[in-house]
């Protein structure tokens, strides 16, 4: 399986400017091969906007929107939104096929800080989905920081993570840590897709990685826009962990 990762500037609550965004990159990301490409959290409108629930819509308008650009771009889609639902704003990840239909909406679980609490409802549950053979599941930044959720995951037979993210400064060690030793410790693959550069009073940290379920790195961006491509190949069986199986409780 082929995999992008965007790695960009929020539009900052710009929406034609986020979804033209989106489009460009699809379809860069399509022409390259790649089967998925990955965007940061609340990308549309943006992370860190005054009003997220301003530029909000319903997962049904969202994927009126978004599934055309996926479709004509041969190219599926992850993505952060802010998505309204019976009068409640949740902080979702989108996930499209290359055709353009939805394989899972899911509301980040884990809130971060006062802010995201007092504008987001946290979700209840974690769907799976089926993406180039693998059983793959979506999470959104501080969610993937959680060792009980990824080994919960794991023990559901998830292969692969995708993660919409808006990691900040100074929490860098998240991408070049932490993520990694969720990967290998899980024998779960996982792909991080951060923003870079300023949104009002947060400073991102880029970083944006593709790990595999053996801990080898396949894609790392630095701090500077990119769109990452690279392919996820067979983990090698030797250095996959067991800890699920070889757990013993005290």
């Amino acid at each position: 399986m082929r995999l992008a990762l965007w790695q960009g500037q929020s539009p900052q609550g710009d929406l034609a400017q986020g979804i033209a965004t989106v489009k460009q990159m699809l379809v860069a990301a399509g022409a390259a091969g790649a089967e998925m490409a990955v965007f940061p959290e609340v990308f549309l409108p943006g992370y860190n906007v005054a009003d997220p629930g301003i530029g909000a819509r319903t997962a049904e308008e969202w994927q009126a929107e978004l599934s055309p650009l996926a479709k004509a771009a041969g190219c599926g889609l992850t993505i952060g939104l802010a998505e309204r639902a019976c009068g409640e704003l949740y902080n979702s990840a989108l996930c499209l096929d290359a055709t353009g239909a939805v394989l899972a909406l899911y509301r980040k679980t884990q809130l971060f800080g006062p802010r995201e609490s007092r504008f987001y409802r946290p979700g209840r549950e974690i769907p799976l989905f089926r993406l180039g053979g693998k059983i793959c599941a979506l999470l959104i930044c501080y969610d993937i920081e959680f060792a009980p959720l990824i080994r919960d995951l794991a023990g559901r037979g998830v292969e692969l993570i995708l993660c919409p993210t808006a990691n900040m400064t100074p929490f860098i060690h998240v991408p070049r840590l932490t993520v990694p030793s969720q990967a290998v410790n899980h024998a779960v693959a996982i792909a991080y897709a951060n923003y870079c550069g300023v949104e009002g009073d947060l400073a991102y940290v880029g970083c944006s990685v593709l790990v595999n379920a053996d801990g080898a790195i396949l894609a790392r961006a630095g701090d500077a826009p990119a769109l990452l491509i690279a392919d996820l190949p067979p983990p090698d069986p030797v250095l996959l962990s067991t800890q699920l199986a070889d757990f013993r409780p005290l």
